[in-house]
């Protein structure tokens, strides 16, 4: 799990099925100071998070777990939108 910040979103007409219905945002991954630490990547959004937003990421089995779809293409999934954070 990481903590990243979400900075656009993705637009796809034509997706794998495990994918349709499902909000893709752009997040930047950042340290404890909410400096960025390496390139964006794409999560699905599980939680109603929006552009500009600090959020907590799951990847892989734990990621797919949270919509409960085991066999997706899901690889990220945004599961928490977080309110503040200090180091």
């Amino acid at each position: 799990m990481f903590m990243a910040k979400i900075t656009g979103s993705v637009v796809s007409t034509k997706k794998e099925d495990s994918l349709t219905g499902k909000k893709i945002m752009i997040v930047q991954p950042v340290d404890a100071n909410g400096e960025n630490v390496r390139s964006e990547e794409v999560a699905c959004d599980s939680v109603g998070a929006g552009i500009g937003e600090y959020v907590l990421v799951a990847r892989g089995n734990a990621a797919r777990s949270v919509f409960s779809e085991p066999n997706s293409a899901i690889d990220s999934a945004i599961i928490a939108i977080v309110d503040s954070f200090d180091k």
